[in-house]
């Protein structure tokens, strides 16, 4: 059975990512740093081991790596968790410097330093990198330039860790505009209800998986299975 580790899993996009390897007969590792929410949200899922934490603590990415250890490898490395930052977005004048020291630790330095763990895991099995990235990371949004930047970051890395890793498959995967929570903070007010619901485009990491496109960045919606309505 192969074993998988999402962060960010309690809601929005990482809960249906793991509700979908779930079905699929995957064991997941999934993290949230709320663990009553964490464990409400994945308890009836098969194959589902909830291990509650913060990504930007590096015990608890020592805990989400011996689970994998204990199941027997790591397959699939989902980097999901991450922050919006302020609310509303302010313009790039206007952000704080701590704001943006925060911003890059939980959505750059975090996802990086738990890649790094895994490898070793990751290159046994030649397993696959997941990094959730945004069209923000390569279009000019106005209030979206902290965001975006770190997302920019994160791209990046991936896919320098794409061309060092020759065992290792690095994805940095765009899920689209999705109704969920952080893209209600970007947008407070203002109705997102036209926006699709994660669950429509989470069967494309099965898509994914199953045709398994050489690292690099691919929008999650155009690796939907045939068949699966979305």
């Amino acid at each position: 059975m192969p074993t998988a580790i999402i962060t960010g899993a309690s809601r929005g996009l990482g809960l249906a990512l793991t509700r979908t390897l779930s079905a699929a007969g995957w064991s997941v590792i999934a993290d949230a740093r709320h663990e009553a929410d964490l464990i409400g949200a994945t308890s009836a899922l098969p194959n589902v081991v909830a291990v509650a934490g913060d990504v930007t603590d590096a015990e608890h990415r020592s805990a989400l790596i011996a689970q994998a250890e204990r199941l027997g490898g790591l397959d699939l490395l989902v980097n999901n968790a991450g922050a919006l930052g302020p609310s509303p977005l302010p313009p790039v004048g206007a952000v704080a410097g701590q704001a943006l020291r925060d911003l890059f630790e939980v959505n750059v330095v975090a996802p990086v330093a738990l890649t790094q763990a895994a490898l070793p895991l990751l290159r046994t099995g030649r397993g696959v990198v997941l990094n959730v990235t945004s069209d923000a990371a390569v279009e000019a949004y106005e209030g979206w330039g902290a965001y975006g930047a770190s997302k920019a970051a994160l791209e990046h890395l991936g896919k320098v860790l794409g061309a060092e890793e020759p065992a290792v498959t690095v994805w940095q995967v765009d899920p689209g505009d999705l109704r969920t929570r952080m893209h209600q903070d970007a947008f407070p007010g203002e109705d997102i209800s036209d926006r699709p619901l994660p669950e429509s485009v989470a069967p494309g990491l099965l898509g994914l998986l199953a045709q398994r496109p050489s690292s690099g960045r691919h929008k999650l919606a155009d690796w939907i299975p045939a068949g699966v309505n979305a």
